[in-house]
């Protein structure tokens, strides 16, 4: 009996330390953040391959899920979308969003998804991300690309945000519509893609 209960002591001991070790590393157990926490997850998609992100993301920590709309659609052609966009980052130009989100007070941990334009954040989420006071919640980013990364998409994000936990983020290589390659999000892509994100959350300790 006393042999059994100093094995408990010790056992019980080893897991206090680890508790401690973990939250000295800024990691919190499994799911702690999400415990009661309010989720939204907001995401811009031209091709659907960041949209799928967002969805898997979803099926694993739940929440609310809205997609970013303008007011005035980027036009379809790639080229004219290109220019557009490198003129509203030269001259600072935010345009005006479609998508309202009701009381975005009620959010403690809000997902901001988007690919990466001109190697920079698309103007669109700069709306977002001014528009919406996200002070004090843990503002997660996650990004597809065409294979040339996220640029400084995520430091921008961490600018626009000062009072807000910016997480670290998942980045994943999606279509390249310069190319032609547009949705590439499904089959063996799809699974890779899901178990990736899958160990990005438990990694950040926001999985269920």
């Amino acid at each position: 009996m006393k042999i059994r209960t100093t094995y408990y002591l010790w056992l019980n001991t080893i897991i206090l330390l680890l508790s401690s070790c973990a939250k000295a590393d800024g990691l919190p157990g499994k799911g702690e953040l999400l415990e009661d926490k309010k989720v939204l997850i907001v995401y811009l998609s031209r091709t659907q391959n960041t949209k799928t992100v967002a969805e898997i993301i979803h099926k694993n920590v739940g929440g609310t899920l809205v997609a970013l709309e303008l007011e005035t659609p980027y036009p379809e052609h790639y080229q004219t979308t290109v220019n557009q966009v490198a003129e509203e980052n030269r001259t600072g130009f935010l345009p005006p969003l479609k998508t309202k989100i009701d009381s975005i007070q009620k959010y403690d941990v809000v997902f901001v998804g988007f690919p990466t334009w001109g190697m920079q954040l698309p103007p669109p989420m700069k709306s977002f991300l001014k528009q919406y006071d996200l002070s004090g919640k843990k503002v997660i980013p996650f990004n597809t690309n065409g294979g040339y990364g996220i640029g400084s998409s995520f430091q921008t994000v961490k600018e626009l945000c000062p009072k807000s936990e910016v997480f670290d983020g998942f980045t994943v290589k999606g279509g390249s519509e310069r190319d032609g390659i547009l949705f590439v999000m499904e089959g063996d892509k799809e699974v890779q893609v899901q178990s990736e994100v899958k160990k990005w959350l438990q990694k950040i300790g926001l999985l269920k």
